[in-house]
């Protein structure tokens, strides 16, 4: 099982780590219950391994102007993984398409989306979007609010289930 290779310390540091990023080294080794060195020598061989894979700030979208959050099923006329590839390199060049996630079902493609406003959605929408190479269809939902917005992972819950595999 994933996460089996990592001690109950690393587990701790990344459970920290992915609550407050910004925490200094100090305070870190004494959440989790050692002496600094060790703790920066762990998070560092965390970091290689890449099981942490960068420190990012969470930015207030609406705050910063970018007013409209939507997301996007895409329908593809070709699945064929060349084609697939070419419309995920297509998504990581749209400034407006922050996530990106191919899913199995009824849609290839789900895009979570952010715009100033409207029109600019709309015109990344007709000009870029709907117009790609090999996309056959694309619904859109406009996010009204977001009731739960939590990046990473429950570590309880990988806890809890490390316990009982025992």
């Amino acid at each position: 099982m994933p996460g089996t290779r990592l001690d109950p310390i690393d587990r701790k540091i990344l459970a920290e780590l992915q609550a407050d990023g910004r925490m200094t080294n100090v305070e870190l080794a004494k959440r989790v219950g050692i002496s600094a060195p060790p703790c920066l020598r762990r998070v560092r061989t965390l970091e290689e391994s890449g099981f942490i894979r960068g420190y990012h700030a969470e930015v207030d979208s609406r705050e910063l102007g970018f007013e409209v959050q939507v997301f996007a099923s895409v329908g593809l006329v070709s699945q064929a993984e060349a084609d697939l590839v070419a419309f995920e390199t297509l998504c990581r060049e749209w400034p407006l398409v922050r996530e990106c996630h191919m899913l199995n079902g009824e849609v290839d493609f789900i895009l979570k989306c952010v715009a100033p406003d409207l029109s600019t959605f709309q015109s990344f929408l007709t000009g870029k979007l709907t117009s790609a190479e090999n996309v056959a269809s694309v619904k859109t939902s406009l996010v009204i609010r977001c009731a739960k917005d939590q990046p990473g992972v429950p570590f309880e819950v990988l806890e809890e289930r490390l316990a009982r595999d025992a």
